[in-house]
């Protein structure tokens, strides 16, 4: 699977594949097939005992060769379907998406951002994106909001850990529309993907007719004071803080910058120049995520005031995923708090 130039075939129709270890990771891959009319192969979980094969609660869509034996193992089927479950160990998924991909699949691998960027990232390194497999990753569960799952399934540095790896591309969605968008921008990708996922619902930001494009942020709102540079489920609170900044005289202007790499530097340089300050927000430690691009972008383009918010350099804690993110400062109230710090710096 780890090959550095892998020989791939790479049909008219490429069909899909599945590799998930929660239920959140089909409904994204069947997404991503509706427009290419092939039913992906679920590889099924999830398990706490870890890999085992057959059985399972979760069954592939309808008319799908799921190609399952009763004594286990990967197994293709009819029509290039493949098969397999593996719960939570997602190294094992990692390395069974990498090989189904050599052989001209696009392979779709499913589970939390803390097994899939934390627990298996050498796998990710080595075996999807070294050899530049086309292997899209949904990091399900990530940040804060996971709630009373706690620390240890709160992942807040997966997306720093997934900027560090060469060919990666990452995308982090602000709502549902966006999500599904994504799932079909990565699908038509030639490469490996990590598209980050919450577990709280959201406010939709946008309309039903959005047009995602890879690589390109968006500017929601306008403004000429600060600008607040927004990811994930922190942008419809960025669009909340804007109007709370309004009130009290402050313009600011609102980016969705929905694919953390590659960044885009454009948008970034121009509300740099415009605004003269800058407040970034997401669900993910200040080191290395969104805030962490923002100023390696702008300290080499455009020097201005740069202030981060996110979760400062400390694990999380269990609770309702709401208060949470009022207890880390993740919400409206202290991203105007940040712009206003923000503009008296200028």
């Amino acid at each position: 699977c780890g090959v550095k130039n892998p020989v791939a075939r790479k049909p008219e129709h490429v069909p899909f594949v599945l590799v998930h270890a929660e239920s959140a990771g089909r409904v994204a891959a069947e997404m991503a097939v509706r427009q290419e009319k092939h039913a992906p192969a679920a590889i099924k979980g999830p398990s706490e005992q870890g890999f085992r094969v057959g059985g399972g609660a979760h069954r592939p869509p309808e008319g799908a060769d799921d190609g399952l034996e009763a004594d286990g193992g990967v197994h293709i089927g009819q029509g290039r379907h493949a098969a397999a479950q593996f719960g939570e160990l997602f190294e094992n998924g990692a390395g069974v998406a990498a090989g189904l991909a050599t052989t001209g699949y696009t392979v779709f691998a499913s589970s939390f951002a803390m097994f899939s960027a934390g627990r298996a990232f050498e796998q990710v390194r080595n075996s999807i994106a070294y050899p530049n497999l086309n292997v899209k990753i949904g990091a399900t569960h990530a940040g804060i909001s996971v709630g009373e799952d706690g620390a240890s399934h709160q992942c807040c540095e997966d997306i720093a850990l997934m900027r560090t790896i060469p060919n990666m591309t990452i995308i982090n969605p602000a709502d549902d529309v966006e999500a599904h968008a994504a799932v079909l921008a990565a699908a038509d990708h030639d490469g490996p993907v990590y598209m980050r996922f919450g577990r709280l619902a959201v406010p939709r930001v946008n309309s039903e007719d959005y047009k995602f494009e890879l690589g390109k942020g968006v500017t929601l709102k306008d403004g000429k004071d600060v600008t607040i540079v927004a990811t994930g489920l922190l942008v419809a609170e960025a669009l909340e803080a804007a109007k709370a900044l309004a009130d009290d005289g402050i313009d600011a202007r609102v980016i969705n910058i929905h694919t953390i790499k590659p960044i885009d530097k454009a948008i970034l340089v121009k509300a740099a120049k415009e605004t003269g300050a800058i407040v970034t927000a997401e669900e993910h430690s200040v080191i290395g995520g969104l805030g962490g691009a923002v100023c390696e972008v702008l300290s080499e383009l455009c020097p201005v005031p740069v202030l981060r918010l996110g979760v400062e350099d400390t694990f999380g804690k269990s609770g309702p995923a709401v208060e949470l993110l009022h207890i880390f400062g993740l919400d409206a109230a202290h991203i105007a708090e940040k712009a206003k710090k923000a503009v008296a710096l200028k």
